[in-house]
């Protein structure tokens, strides 16, 4: 078999950012794809997605996963269709979601590669609600928090892609809903889910204060995706035996010196507060429920899914240095094709 397409275009990173990445740490690269071998299938990538963890794998240090290398291919999610294929199980025409991101096509065994479920839902929601996003609010809320009916719920940056959902499953799963997010036109989305009281944390002054307002009878779990000064304001607000899932903490993220941690973490002990951080692959094997569940609000119009897309894969970089600026409501993609 012939591979029709043999260039494809690829986003290296060339220098690690220190502090707030810029586009300057990336470079277009034009790429020969190899000719395929037994096994082996030619993806178009259709979708990729950018995510906040990204930022950790452009250090070089040891964590939970490997650092990017410099002047390769940055990994990241992505949705693609088998263009030319030599493995029977993934056909010409095959639906994948895959970690071959950040490039137009691939040429890939099919270890990594998983086939998208005949379904009418768009495919780009496989990075979104049904993906990894959705899975992480999903959880954070079930498996860690173990949110409760008629509890008190606070969600940091509320109206990205894990804290959009996270507040609405909340509403789903019968608790109250408190929000942060950093513009009045997010809280006009997060006023569209239901959620009950919402702060703006840009304008709202004290935000220990503006949560105490907003959640009088304290908060019995917090998803925390900010940190910083939104951990000392949950803290404060937090009920006996409240929980705290650790998703992640983007406030830190382009810190190049280490930062002061909250000033009242003795509370943790007075309150008797459970914190618990996750990540979320380590709980991949509860994703079929998941996926059923989150299929099905989806359908039925229980969940809501909200993207912001970039066009091309030049956008790629814009498209990822716009989530520590607060450009995205819901997902942040990019759409290759």
């Amino acid at each position: 078999m012939n591979n029709i397409i043999t260039q494809t275009r690829e986003i290296h990173l060339a220098n690690r950012p220190d502090g707030m990445p810029s586009v300057d740490n990336f470079t277009l690269v034009n790429k020969s794809l190899a000719p395929l071998a037994d096994g082996q299938v030619l993806i178009k990538n259709l979708w990729m997605s950018v995510d906040p963890y990204m930022r950790g794998r452009m250090v070089d240090r040891k964590s939970y996963i490997a650092p990017f290398a410099l002047n390769q291919v940055l990994e990241g999610g992505a949705i693609g269709e088998v263009i030319a294929s030599k493995n029977n199980e993934f056909p010409v025409g095959t639906k994948v979601s895959s970690m071959l991101g950040w490039r137009e096509h691939a040429v890939t065994d099919t270890d990594g590669l998983t086939a998208l479920p005949q379904t009418e839902l768009d495919s780009s929601h496989f990075l979104g609600v049904l993906g990894m996003p959705g899975m992480t609010a999903w959880t954070g809320l079930t498996r860690i928090a173990n949110l409760k009916a008629g509890e008190t719920l606070f969600v940091s940056a509320a109206s990205g892609a894990v804290g959009s959902v996270a507040c609405q499953l909340g509403k789903l799963m019968g608790a109250r809903v408190v929000a942060s997010v950093g513009s009045d036109e997010k809280a006009q989305l997060l006023q569209s889910y239901g959620v009950d009281s919402i702060i703006n944390y840009k304008t709202c002054g004290d935000l220990t204060q503006a949560l105490a307002k907003a959640a009088p009878e304290g908060v019995d779990v917090y998803f925390e995706n900010v940190g910083g000064e939104h951990l000392a304001a949950a803290l404060s607000n937090m009920k006996d035996h409240g929980r705290i899932a650790v998703c992640g903490m983007i406030s830190l993220y382009n810190e190049s010196t280490p930062t002061a941690g909250p000033d009242n973490l003795s509370l943790i002990v007075m309150r008797k507060l459970k914190l618990e951080g996750f990540i979320v692959f380590e709980h991949w094997d509860h994703y079929p429920e998941f996926a059923a569940k989150m299929a099905q609000w989806l359908a039925e119009g229980k969940v809501k899914a909200e993207q912001t897309i970039y066009q091309g894969i030049e956008q790629a970089p814009d498209a990822f240095i716009g989530l520590f600026e607060g450009k995205n409501r819901g997902k942040m993609l990019v759409k290759l094709a």
